[in-house]
């Protein structure tokens, strides 16, 4: 598997080995109005150019936004969602034209679950996400090749969080494995166990680690791998014993949370519930009364009775959005310094409008487009996830 290419200003092609010449024959570097000239529209004018073009692509585009977007773009979403719902909605929109408010690697994944005649855009590349690019694809291969030295590779089921790369859900869907998210990372894990003796979880080790305690596997058994030392940093007999080998990779934003603000809540909010998500720190998800996913915080707000107080462990947009819908309920952030995931907010109103009026005059901008043999094994991977819904 090779690395991430440019193909032009406007498209890039993932996954594929140099040279590639894949592009849309409509696509053409260059296209369209250029980006720069967007930041001079005037804010209370967005909003009316955004519905306009949009209503002018009807049905031929569908917008994705997820739950941590910025409220000024996700309102213009026709869905909205965790990796997972969002996911399933990519596989079924029915609009040529996928237009991604989230970060890179959800807009890959829907470009590995879109119908042939689909494209996938995100409206800034530079959405991206730090987790998933602690989990280079050579550094993963180097791990495998070096944990097959010491145990059968057969043996050996990766399970890929959906916070990853196109390489890596290749990756794991060529070596038998899944992808899984923090809804149903339980079952996917159960379902690797139930085919190998170890799981390489990549690429949060937290999510990893709360994951296995809650399904009874000890803390001595699960190991982490440094994939900037040998054997990842472990004794060839920690290997052999370990039942999960958690990569070193973690979000900016969930590792933030502490113990000590968990305890900070409590003492100037008592009779508060605490819940954070699974890709906390392991001390963190212990202290707090529930663990939730994003779809699973907003659940658990949601079905609470009125009157309730919340200290909730995840990003600061959903959080206020939450604490908005629920004016009977105190929803407040665990964190008082505030936690945006920085990525998420590249994407403005300006770029959402960049894509959609480009789009209402026939020019794709910011393709995201995944080799084919890299879409077919990620898509593997992916199709053993979606099996178990």
């Amino acid at each position: 598997m090779g690395n991430l290419i440019s193909i032009s200003d406007n498209t890039t092609l993932i996954g594929a080995d140099p040279p590639a010449t894949v592009r849309a024959p409509e696509i053409e570097a260059g296209v369209g109005c250029d980006f720069d000239s967007y930041l001079l529209v005037p804010d209370n004018s967005l909003d009316d150019r955004i519905t306009t073009a949009k209503a002018r692509l009807r049905n031929d585009v569908v917008i994705l936004g997820h739950h941590y977007q910025r409220d000024e773009v996700v309102k213009f979403a026709d869905f909205r969602g965790d990796s997972l719902k969002l996911s399933y909605q990519a596989a079924e929109a029915q609009g040529s034209y996928i237009v991604f408010c989230g970060v890179h690697f959800m807009a890959e994944s829907a470009d590995i679950l879109r119908r042939p005649h689909q494209m996938v855009i995100l409206p800034d590349l530079n959405a991206g996400c730090s987790m998933a690019d602690m989990a280079d694809i050579g550094q993963v291969e180097a791990c495998w090749d070096e944990l097959s030295s010491l145990v059968d590779p057969a043996k050996i089921i990766p399970v890929t969080y959906m916070n990853s790369t196109a390489a890596i859900k290749a990756f794991t869907g060529e070596q038998g494995g899944s992808i899984c998210t923090s809804s149903n990372a339980a079952a996917v894990m159960k379902w690797a166990f139930e085919r190998g003796e170890k799981v390489l979880f990549l690429p949060d080790e937290h999510l990893g680690r709360n994951t296995g305690y809650r399904m009874g596997i000890s803390l001595e058994r699960m190991i982490v791998w440094d994939p900037y030392q040998e054997f990842g940093g472990n004794t060839p007999e920690a290997i052999r014993d370990a039942r999960i080998i958690l990569w070193k990779g973690y979000c900016s934003v969930h590792q933030r949370f502490t113990l000590r603000q968990v305890e900070r809540i409590r003492r100037e909010h008592p009779g508060i519930r605490v819940i954070v998500h699974p890709e906390c720190r392991f001390e963190v998800a212990q202290a707090a009364d529930e663990i939730g996913s994003t779809e699973g915080i907003i659940k658990a707000i949601t079905a609470s009775p009125a009157g309730t107080e919340w200290a909730v462990g995840t990003e600061i947009h959903l959080v206020n959005r939450l604490g908005k819908e629920f004016r009977d309920r105190n929803v407040i952030s665990l964190d008082p310094s505030v936690c945006v995931c920085t990525t998420m907010f590249r994407i403005t109103p300006q770029h959402l409008l960049w894509a959609l009026e480009n789009l209402g005059e026939g020019h794709v901008v910011n393709r995201i487009s995944v080799d084919e043999r890299t879409r077919h094994y990620a898509r593997v991977a992916l199709d053993r996830m979606l099996s178990l819904r």
